[in-house]
């Protein structure tokens, strides 16, 4: 079946659009008053793993918006659960890991399991959502990179430093890359099975690869994400989002992927620079820039499309939108890109 919009699609492809496609991680969460009914209700794993639930997430913003995409409701830490590590989400806490992998005998009891076992409830999401979505729009899946996996298995916790989960790399690299390694064993054979579900491209999230020097980022991410590119590329369309990782986008463009997310703290022309000008750009407006009024909105994500070109470009947050965002700039945000002419 085709989809009746399948800009994003083309996008990723390099095509030529009459505009680019736009949608915003995180776009199915916290600051939609839809969401927060739901919220009140389940918890936040029971919103992942019940699939009439986490479907029903996900097309809300679609419903109210219409973005060129739906991103599967999910969280990245559905694949250290799976993997025989126990993950708890504390409320005002964030993630916590009661028993975090410090020692190569923590490592022993960490599993590379079967997916369409541990994690059937995500593909059962996905052919929910699938139906819910009708073929209006493509829906993307998604996975954390191995390495920002890695940072809350060692951490315990969210962190402005990972400094536990860097000490690991740096005094038991065995260990580290041992973990590293079944990490993304098992995100390989996770997003092989959202491929056979029914998702339409995949995003890798690096959101703490801008925690390591250039050369750390390429021992301990980027070979692992690169395997994630190798291994997913013939199948589906990759798309890798980095946060402050403006240094490794030439090794980026070379990879494979389809398309690349940027953050806010590089400008267009920079990302286009260090790519080379080819390949797919996603990004980069600022989370925090929709607290701005809806005309200044409207006014940036003009011009931010102006600046990285209508082609080969895909509109986003330089992160996921934060939870205090109203709905209207929300919304101003999205109507800017559809309303969007080229300066004649």
């Amino acid at each position: 079946m085709s989809l009746k919009n399948d800009l994003f699609l083309r996008a990723l492809k390099g095509e030529t659009v009459d505009r680019p496609p736009v949608w915003m991680m995180r776009q199915a969460g916290r600051y939609l008053p839809e969401f927060m009914e739901i919220k009140k209700k389940y918890d936040f794993f029971t919103r992942c793993q019940t699939p009439e639930l986490a479907s029903e997430i996900t097309v809300q913003p679609i419903r109210r918006y219409g973005m060129d995409a739906a991103i599967l409701f999910s969280d990245i830490l559905v694949i250290p659960q799976a993997m025989n590590i126990e993950v708890q989400m504390k409320p005002d806490f964030g993630p916590y890991l009661p028993n975090p992998i410090r020692s190569q005998k923590d490592l022993d009891s960490v599993i590379v399991p079967d997916v369409d076992d541990a994690l059937g409830y995500v593909m059962e999401a996905i052919k929910a959502t699938k139906e819910k979505l009708n073929d209006e729009v493509p829906l993307i899946g998604f996975a954390g990179s191995p390495w920002t996996i890695l940072c809350y298995c060692v951490q315990g916790q969210g962190s402005k430093t990972f400094d536990k989960a860097k000490e690991l790399c740096f005094t038991q690299p065995v260990v580290a890359h041992e973990l590293l390694q079944k990490i993304t064993d098992t995100t390989i054979a996770y997003l092989k099975a959202k491929v056979k579900s029914g998702v339409n491209a995949v995003q890798v999230f690096d959101s703490w690869g801008g925690m390591l020097s250039p050369t750390d980022y390429n021992e301990f991410s980027w070979q692992y994400i690169q395997q994630i590119i190798d291994a997913l590329k013939d199948e589906t369309p990759v798309i890798v989002f980095g946060k402050g990782c403006w240094f490794a986008l030439g090794d980026m463009a070379k990879s494979g992927a389809s398309a690349l997310g940027v953050d806010w703290t590089c400008s267009a022309r920079n990302a286009r620079y260090l790519t080379g000008g080819k390949i797919t750009l996603q990004g980069n407006f600022d989370p925090a820039r929709l607290l701005s009024p809806p005309s200044e909105i409207k006014k940036m994500a003009t011009q931010m499309i102006n600046e990285f070109g209508k082609d080969s470009y895909i509109v986003n947050l330089g992160h996921g939108i934060l939870p205090n965002v109203p709905v209207e700039n929300a919304k101003a945000f999205i109507d800017a890109v559809k309303e969007w002419k080229p300066i004649s």
